[in-house]
């Protein structure tokens, strides 16, 4: 495995290998990695002849009153990981390398973003302003930097998964993007980075997350309640439980639109703070 901080060593190596006749494929990360990381990994490694995973906590999609400063920078034990996982190239570029004259005061001096409407009005983008635009374009220059052949992003950033396969067909961008499903705790915690920050207490309170999702699809196939019924209980469940819920949302599962009731694919998707911490999980049906 090597580390690679800069562009231009990135797309020497990699076209070397082009040469050889090998495929890319890309993994990108902010880091602190856990086994739901480890798991893209494996997907990436199915699907190419070589792996990159980047390793870059990118300022853009943070908000003001979010935590960029405090997000977890583990990189010498995520290299140690990826060794182990046999990855070939961990790309690790600095905040100057990847947006040349950013300033410390984290404002925003590049005049071009990428902006997906329509999936990024609802869910997480109405609670966070600007932050699927911070994440399209860091994705939209991170697959100009590696051009990879395939990507690969976990189910557990629904939101994020559509948006990016949409920017992806829209822009005319040639990589397939690959969708890896959750990988969860035992008790059905969806892995997050965002765990770190749980005590074991609040993460076994937190697997109650996965438990009202599942109760709410259980609701949705034997046609018990209607869509409203089904949010408004499962939002008074997670309050009951401890939980502050930023949404609770039923949509249809392509346009993240909500759901009407002649949708057959459907997509249930919750955002809840536990404490300080903002956790987010989904699960999807079809009826």
């Amino acid at each position: 495995m090597i580390i690679i901080d800069t562009i231009q060593a990135l797309q020497k190596t990699l076209a070397e290998k082009r040469q050889q006749g090998k495929s890319v494929g890309f993994v990108p990360t902010m880091g602190n990695l856990h086994q739901g990381h480890l798991s893209l990994v494996d997907t990436a490694k199915k699907q190419a002849d070589l792996v990159v995973v980047s390793i870059f906590v990118n300022p853009t999609q943070f908000g003001p009153n979010e935590d960029f400063d405090s997000y977890p920078r583990t990189f010498e034990e995520d290299c140690e990981k990826l060794d182990q996982q046999e990855v070939d190239i961990v790309f690790a570029p600095s905040i100057e390398e990847v947006y040349p004259g950013f300033k410390t005061d984290k404002t925003k001096p590049s005049l071009t973003s990428v902006h997906v409407a329509e999936l990024g009005k609802s869910h997480c983008g109405a609670s966070r302003p600007g932050h699927f635009d911070g994440v399209t374009t860091i994705v939209s220059k991170l697959f100009n930097m590696v051009r990879p052949d395939i990507a690969v992003f976990g189910q557990k950033d629904y939101q994020q998964l559509a948006i990016i396969r949409r920017m992806v067909q829209d822009l005319n961008i040639p990589v397939d993007i690959i969708g890896a499903p959750i990988l969860r705790e035992d008790n059905g915690l969806a892995m997050s980075s965002r765990n770190g920050y749980l005590s074991q207490a609040e993460k076994d309170q937190a697997a109650g997350i996965h438990r009202v999702l599942q109760w709410a699809k259980e609701q949705l196939e034997s046609h018990k309640l209607s869509f409203d019924d089904v949010e408004q209980s499962a939002v008074k469940q997670l309050t009951e439980q401890g939980f502050r819920v930023d949404y609770f949302n039923i949509a249809n599962a392509e346009t993240l639109q909500v759901a009407e009731t002649s949708d057959t694919n459907l997509v249930i998707l919750a955002a809840v703070f536990l404490g300080k911490v903002r956790l987010i999980d989904n699960i999807t049906l079809t009826i």
